[in-house]
């Protein structure tokens, strides 16, 4: 079976989690051992959150001295596809996976007309009370956002419209290579005359992507490993439960948080409507139980 898991940034450094290398190279360690054994029974292509690395990323290089201008986002998404790739490429050989693994930075095609641009909604980086939110809002140009009970930067978030990295994806896939790519949705980039490429200040959704990914590869099941254990239904209130199993029509009529489960449960619905197979959201440490259905949500036709 072809499967593309997508995880999330925040369940690779938790919210709270000091963002140091070794805090994440634990949980990444985590990750790969819980997916090593997926691997040696189905074909995996991987996809990666960024929220926090890239925040983390932009930060610095807006304090830093030496630099003239910061590094703008599509360099820093590069930038965390390498970091982040390079990690889970080696836990998952530390945890046994015998096919070979490779990471590819991909770039992700978006519309330069997309009214995203101008309303920006994507969290990135650390939470902050809000007069330093504010505070650094002013300092550096950002726009800033409420979130629960903090504040964080937001930043453009268009849809994927083509992954440039496709075909070289499908022939190491082919070749029973385990691939990590899209990596924070992937970089998102613009295409101009004649074909030429350029970067854009934007962060592409990882989920929106992974199922943009899985449908064009044929997957046949896509799988997002988050922090939490499974959709909500009344999320937040005394009348919460989980959704185990669900078709894609009632999950269509309930209503989910815009910056956190909103995506997961969009792209799921728009892979298992364009191909009539599983989707599934889970938790990460239950990758196993939520790729065979007995953990987490599955979403159906």
């Amino acid at each position: 079976m072809l499967a593309v898991v997508a995880l999330g940034g925040n369940a690779l450094l938790q919210r709270g989690e000091r963002p140091d290398a070794e805090v994440q190279r634990h949980r990444v360690r985590a990750a790969a051992q819980a997916l090593a054994p997926l691997a040696a029974q189905h074909t995996l292509v991987l996809c990666h959150g960024n929220g926090p690395q890239i925040g983390m990323l932009a930060v610095e290089s807006e304090n830093d001295p030496a630099l003239t201008h910061p590094y703008p986002l599509d360099t820093l998404g590069a930038q965390t596809q390498g970091m982040i790739g390079y990690w889970l490429a080696q836990e998952l050989g530390n945890a046994g996976v015998e096919r070979p693994v490779v990471t590819v930075v991909t770039r992700t095609e978006v519309d330069a007309d997309d009214p995203a641009f101008r309303t920006p909604t994507k969290y990135v980086g650390p939470a902050y009370p809000e007069p330093v939110a504010t505070r650094l809002a002013l300092a550096h140009g950002w726009t800033v956002a409420q979130e629960g009970r903090m504040w964080r930067r937001v930043v453009a978030s268009p849809p994927p419209r083509r992954i440039v990295e496709l075909p070289t994806i499908r022939a190491l896939v082919a070749g029973r290579t385990l691939v990590i790519c899209g990596g924070g949705g992937g970089v998102p980039v613009l295409a101009g005359d004649g074909g030429r490429m350029e970067g854009a200040q934007a962060v592409v959704d990882k989920d929106f992507m992974a199922a943009l990914l899985a449908v064009e590869l044929g997957a046949d099941r896509l799988v997002l490993l988050t922090d939490v254990k499974a959709v909500m239904r009344d999320f937040g209130t005394p009348a919460e439960r989980p959704l185990t199993s669900v078709g894609v029509g009632e999950l269509r009529a309930l209503k989910f948080p815009a910056g956190s489960m909103g995506p997961k449960v969009e792209a799921c619905v728009r892979f298992v409507t364009t191909t009539g197979r599983q989707a599934a959201i889970g938790a990460l440490e239950e990758a196993g139980a939520v790729f065979h259905g007995s953990a987490g949500t599955t979403i159906t036709a």
